[in-house]
């Protein structure tokens, strides 16, 4: 769940030119704008950010209908389904649900989405050892240590209070090590175009005509609207991990489900 206006750090770098001679705030800026250029043109999923959940579980049972086929008759159980008590049956306590093919009850907490990673969870305000728990399918937040997920959440209160809980979840994916090389690169021309020297980066110009030797530039706007910048080593990384020039991954939204609360946002 990389954010829409762009990612949450920059991405790792290895610089291809000397930055000995540029200041601390030129090589940020040079990296910060070849971080964000390099996100949108490989389809906006590289790079994690985390975000702090407030996991507020529904019951875990759903009453049957009167129309339920059953194996036995309601009348030799004591009556109809209108005056029977379900939660005897089927407990209402939240990660008390058997999983479909666990032998016994495990404690799970299902997240809105696909995640990186869990960073941190508090009961209670603790932060609790990583060894207590373990994800799942990318997804489910599975108790380890014997214990239960908390059954409510004070959503008055701050993480950090009694009655409390909360889930710290990293979303997006690791950016590639081979990245850090195109990044340099990128934001190597960067900083050379800032200053007036000569870059790889494709200009304005389209024919350069000079003592009878024609030079003919590409298209800097045909590159962009084609997901490319017109360097070649840049272009050639993008090729290989987006080479249907998406402009972010596909996502599927369940428009009659409660969308999660997230913590301060």
């Amino acid at each position: 769940m990389t954010f829409s206006d762009g990612p949450c750090d920059d991405w790792p770098v290895s610089w291809t030119c000397d930055v000995s001679t540029y200041s601390q705030e030129a090589t940020g800026m040079a990296l910060s704008m070849a971080t964000k250029v390099l996100w949108a043109l490989s389809g906006r999923r590289y790079g994690t950010c985390s975000t702090t959940l407030r996991p507020c579980r529904p019951s875990c049972y759903q009453p049957w209908p009167q129309s339920h086929p059953l194996l036995f008759p309601w009348s030799e159980w004591g009556g109809s389904p209108s005056n029977w008590d379900a939660s005897y049956w089927f407990s209402s306590e939240c990660g008390q649900c058997s999983g479909g093919c666990s032998c016994g009850e495990v404690p799970t907490v299902l997240l809105p989405s696909l995640c990186n990673a869990v960073t941190q969870v508090k009961v209670n305000g603790v932060v609790l050892d990583p060894s207590a728990y373990r994800l799942d399918d990318n997804r489910l937040l599975v108790r380890t240590d014997g214990y239960r997920w908390p059954r409510c959440n004070n959503l008055r209160l701050a993480d950090t209070e009694q009655g409390t809980w909360s889930v710290t979840a990293a979303y997006g994916l690791d950016v590639p090590s081979e990245a850090a090389g195109v990044v340099g690169e990128l934001a190597c021309q960067v900083l050379r175009a800032r200053n007036g020297a000569d870059c790889r980066l494709p200009m304005q110009l389209q024919s350069l005509i000079r003592q009878g030797v024609t030079i003919t530039f590409p298209d800097i706007n045909a590159a962009v609207e084609a997901g490319r910048t017109g360097v070649y080593l840049v272009d050639l990384w993008l090729a290989a991990v987006n080479p249907n020039r998406l402009q972010q991954r596909s996502r599927v939204y369940a428009v009659d489900r409660v969308p999660p609360r997230r913590a301060g946002s």
